[in-house]
């Protein structure tokens, strides 16, 4: 994708991935964060964050798994790095989406997904630039959920996730 955009959000994931590709179709934010960020409907590329905590991780695959979609291990998602791109079509303060769960929300479409272009990230709409390297996986994110194993058995040991409970929220309140 030779065309991105300058200005990029930086999203942390597994968030960044679920907008490109499943169907995540709202970003959450705070009212004060959309005008600090000065965020307007537009094209905007879509910058995945260093930052991915276990239990952000957790939560996220639980979410994720409610609407079908299997998403790939922690260590396989990019992280510090331009992923993609997509259109604001609109800010909203309420919404039916099972996606809207904030003060405010970017509603989004046309995600366009690109090779993983390495770039550092800053808060609320930012001119993005090349430079620096992805994120290494922390080793947690190589360690999730593998029952032993070593780097070349571990895949074949994987459990399937089990959601018979939904994990513990990373922040703010329970659903």
């Amino acid at each position: 994708m030779d065309d991105l955009p300058r200005l990029a959000l930086s999203v942390r994931q597994p968030w960044a991935w679920a907008i490109l590709h499943g169907g995540k179709v709202i970003e959450n934010r705070s009212a004060g964060a959309i005008r600090a960020g000065r965020m307007v409907p537009g094209r905007i590329a879509l910058h995945a964050a260093k930052g991915m905590s276990e239990k952000e991780y957790r939560w996220g695959l639980w979410r994720l798994d409610r609407h079908g979609v299997l998403c790939p291990r922690p260590d396989e998602l990019s992280r510090g790095a331009i992923i993609g791109a997509v259109e604001v079509v609109e800010i909203v303060s309420e919404s039916d989406s099972e996606w809207f769960g904030g003060q405010m929300g970017l509603v989004l479409r046309d995600p366009v997904p690109c090779a993983p272009i390495p770039a550092p990230g800053a808060l609320g709409y930012f001119e993005w630039q090349r430079g620096g390297a992805l994120a290494e996986p922390a080793p947690w994110m190589r360690r999730f959920g593998r029952t032993g194993g070593d780097a070349r058995t571990g895949d074949l040991f994987e459990p399937e996730p089990s959601f018979r409970a939904p994990p513990d929220k990373p922040f703010g309140r329970k659903r």
